[in-house]
């Protein structure tokens, strides 16, 4: 079991930035590929992107385009989700997700999910 909790969420202008972080606990981070979803209201829930348990390889949806990086700090059991010019339309829950072996890329699919971290964004 590992438990995950988000934060760094919050209302931001439109073409802001924001750093979500996530923060793990429980079983060994490193055993975990962790990635990020969202779900905006009224909508389906979104992957975005996925790391590898080493950091070396990463995965983003072909819907996010290239505003947003994932990035894991083994040392801190901590990921990172960097969105840059933010847009209204990525108001959304953001979760961080964890996952056993073997790989999976979609964040949708993973066994552990946190409760997420409101994001905001003001026109």
């Amino acid at each position: 079991q590992v438990h995950l909790v988000e934060s760094g969420g919050g209302l931001v202008q439109a073409g802001g930035s924001l750093r979500l972080s996530c923060a793990a606990s429980g079983r060994t981070f490193t055993n975990y590929a962790m990635g990020w979803f969202r779900q905006a209201p009224g909508r389906e829930r979104e992957s975005i992107a996925s790391i590898t348990w080493h950091g070396h390889s990463t995965y983003y949806a072909d819907s996010v385009g290239g505003r947003f990086r994932i990035s894991r700090d083994n040392a801190k059991n901590t990921l990172y989700l960097q969105i840059n010019s933010l847009r209204p339309e990525d108001t959304a829950v953001y979760y961080c997700a964890a996952d056993g072996p073997p790989v999976r890329h979609d964040p949708l699919l993973y066994d552990y999910r946190g409760q997420g971290t409101q994001v905001t964004v003001s026109s």
